[in-house]
């Protein structure tokens, strides 16, 4: 952290010439509980030691200027201006979506620096929203719902994302020795402590499929009929014996999903607190079948990882983790097996793909913090 921090305020002073304040947030990892989230759900994702630095201080100048290191990129509004912006499809977009909640008062200067690789199902976005949101200002305590709600807003109101609550909240909420299981309807919370004897390793496919997006909306709206056709307020309320009454085959199977997979979280719960490695494994792997077969929401890569990291010696369990169509998957291993997991999976990985994927051995992580 602290090499990361001098980095980014030496580099904020030598392009801005004043001294920032810094505030960070973590990229996640959801354990289990995929497309739950939007449809009032459960989840069990972990903060990740991965995460987005912000540093910010304000000018004289009337203007929002702001840098992305990894990018090089820089963009900058009259601040009377920003109200009136509209999403372009910039990487600045996000900026705008979380200055327009904030009093930024006569301008402000800002700076980003993410380790949290883009488009990987790591929430990038989330670690940016919410670390950004502390740099210009935002003043409540930590951790605080409303700053993950502020994140969210961005999401749907200025970028369009239909995006459910999980990856703001646990970026805000994150706990360095457990997972978060959250209860996406009453926007409660809890920590569960995962065996000591298990080892968390995120895959990068490397590839994002361009259907991603569009599928998330589709399977947003899907959700949405199969909820009118029950008829519940969401799926959250929906009961499994009541699928029979969706007539849509395809509506039906999105709605399959979003239920067993609520249970699945409660039973990966139940067995982590049992020491239960192998149900733990089990539950992975049939999350990831129901997204594949039912939600649809997986691709040939993620497949690929996972069903071969199921031959490799010392793995418990594997599952694509986030949207889908790309992005990473999250494997669960006997620490001893990490080494060699990765040495088999990403050789077999190369041989299909011709594609050298990244391994992130992660664990649990403390959420947003305002570091000075």
């Amino acid at each position: 952290m602290a090499g990361a921090a001098q980095i980014l305020i030496g580099a904020f002073e030598a392009r801005f010439h004043s001294t920032p304040d810094l505030a960070r947030a973590p990229g996640r990892v959801n354990l289990i509980g995929e497309h739950t989230d939007y449809n009032l759900g459960l989840a069990l994702p972990i903060a990740i030691q991965l995460d987005c630095y912000a540093a910010s201080a304000p000018n004289r100048h009337g203007v929002l200027r702001v840098h992305s290191e990894n990018l090089k990129q820089s963009r900058e509004w009259p601040i009377q201006q920003i109200p009136e912006l509209r999403a372009t499809g910039d990487w600045s977009d996000y900026v705008v979506g979380i200055a327009r909640q904030l009093p930024l008062g006569r301008g402000r200067d800002l700076m980003i620096a993410s380790n949290v690789p883009l488009g990987s199902g790591l929430s990038s976005s989330a670690a940016f929203e919410i670390s950004i949101a502390l740099a210009l200002g935002w003043t409540g305590e930590l951790p605080n719902i409303e700053l993950a709600k502020l994140g969210q807003r961005a999401e749907n109101e200025f970028i369009g994302l239909p995006s459910g609550i999980m990856d703001q909240y646990v970026s805000v909420f994150g706990q360095s020795n457990a997972a978060v299981l959250i209860d996406c309807r009453s926007l409660e919370s809890e920590p569960v402590t995962l065996p000591g004897n298990l080892a968390i390793v995120a895959v990068n496919t490397m590839v994002k499929h361009q259907l991603g997006q569009s599928a998330y909306r589709q399977r947003v709206a899907e959700c949405a009929a199969a909820a009118r056709d029950l008829p519940v307020e969401s799926l959250r309320d929906a009961r499994p014996e009541q699928l029979a009454c969706i007539r849509d085959p395809t509506i039906r199977r999105r709605a399959r999903h979003v239920l067993s997979e609520n249970q699945r979280v409660l039973n990966f719960v139940e067995a982590s607190r049992n020491g239960n490695l192998r149900e733990m494994g089990q539950l992975l792997v049939e999350s990831h079948r129901s997204l594949e077969q039912d939600y649809e929401v997986s691709c040939e890569e993620l497949d690929f990882l996972v069903n071969r990291a199921l031959q490799i010696e010392g793995t418990l369990g594997a599952r694509m983790t986030g949207g889908g169509f790309g992005g990473c998957t999250v494997n669960l291993l006997e620490p001893q097996a990490v080494e060699r997991f990765q040495q088999t999976l990403g050789a077999a990985y190369r041989q299909e793909f011709g594609i050298e994927p990244q391994f992130y051995h992660v664990h649990p992580a403390p959420g947003a913090q305002r570091i000075f």
